[in-house]
C-alpha cells in the first residue's frame, strides 16, 4: 500500500494525502520515505503551482509514530537526536518549496502532524478538526519545531497553552485563534480548500513565488527592509512576460494564461 498518494491536476495544483486512515496517518518510516523522495520530485517540477496536504479517512495526522519509543534504550541521546533531526527536516522540507502550499485539516492534527499542517503557508480546517500538542502529556518535549511554528502562527500566548496543557482546539476556536487561516463545515472542507487551491495556481508563477519569499518568517523585519525588498523583486516582475499576460489578460476581460516561468 502506498502511504503517500499524490494527485496531479491539470491546473497545476498537486494534492497530497497521508495514506494510513488505519493508523490515523501516523508519519511512520515507510511514509517518511515516500514523503522524502515526493517533496525533492516536486520541488525540481516546474509544472506544480501548489500544492495541497490533507489525509485520508477522518484524520490529517495524528504525528510521529512512536511506537519505536518502548525500545529507547537500545539508542543514545547523540544518536536519538540524529534520528529526529532527520525526520523533522524530511517532513518541514513542505516550508522550502517555493510555490504555495496549503494544509486541508480535515480531523485531527495531533503533535507533529499539527507542526506539518502549520509549516505549510495557508491552513484551513473542519469546523470540528481536534488540533492538539500534547508532547507534554506523554513526558516529552515538543519536537517538529513546535516551539517556533505554534508561537509564529497563532502568539506566544496560544502556544504557552497548547504546550503548557496539552488542550485540543477544534478547528473553528483555532480560526479564531489566528492559528488556522480559516474553518469549514467538514463536507464542504475540500471542495472549499481545492477552489483555494486553483485560484492560486492561477496567478503569475513568477509573482507568486517572490511573494512567497517576502512572507516568509512572517514578514520582514522593518518598513525599509520590505521597500527595499519590493523596489527589486517587483521590477523582476515588470520585466517578466508574465505581466504582459496580466495586463493584456485584464484588458481583454479574459483569465490570463500564464506559462511555467
Amino acid at each position: 500500500m502506498n502511504e503517500l498518494l499524490l494527485d496531479r491536476r491539470d491546473d497545476g495544483v498537486v494534492l497530497l494525502t497521508l495514506n494510513r486512515p488505519d493508523r490515523r496517518n501516523a508519519m511512520t518510516d515507510a511514509m517518511t520515505g515516500e514523503w522524502r523522495r515526493t517533496i525533492a520530485d516536486l520541488a525540481a517540477d516546474r509544472d506544480v503551482r501548489c500544492v495541497v496536504v490533507t489525509g485520508a479517512g477522518n484524520a490529517f495526522c495524528s504525528g510521529g509514530d512512536l511506537s519505536w519509543l518502548a525500545e529507547r534504550g537500545a539508542e543514545s541521546v547523540p544518536a536519538l537526536r540524529d534520528r529526529m533531526l532527520g525526520f523533522y527536516r524530511t517532513w518541514l522540507a513542505i516550508a522550502d518549496l517555493e510555490v504555495p502550499t496549503i494544509a486541508a485539516v480535515n480531523g485531527a492534527a495531533v503533535g507533529a502532524g499539527l507542526c506539518l499542517a502549520l509549516a505549510c503557508d495557508l491552513v484551513y480546517a473542519a469546523e470540528d478538526a481536534k488540533l492538539l500538542a500534547p508532547f507534554t502529556s506523554l513526558g516529552l518535549h515538543p519536537g517538529m519545531a513546535a516551539t517556533y511554528l505554534l508561537p509564529r502562527v497563532a502568539g506566544v500566548g496560544v502556544a504557552r497553552e497548547m504546550l503548557l496543557t496539552g488542550r485540543t482546539m477544534q478547528g473553528a476556536e483555532g480560526a479564531r485563534a489566528g492559528l488556522v487561516t480559516r474553518a469549514f463545515p467538514r463536507d464542504s472542507l475540500m471542495a472549499e480548500v481545492m477552489g483555494i487551491a486553483s485560484a492560486v495556481a492561477a496567478n503569475g508563477p513568477i509573482a507568486t513565488r517572490l511573494t512567497k519569499v517576502a512572507l516568509a518568517g512572517g514578514g520582514h523585519a522593518d518598513l525599509d527592509a520590505a521597500l527595499r525588498w519590493e523596489s527589486l523583486a517587483q521590477p523582476v516582475t515588470m520585466a517578466s512576460d508574465d505581466m504582459l499576460e496580466g495586463l493584456s489578460a485584464q484588458r481583454e476581460r479574459r483569465v490570463p494564461r500564464f506559462g511555467n516561468s
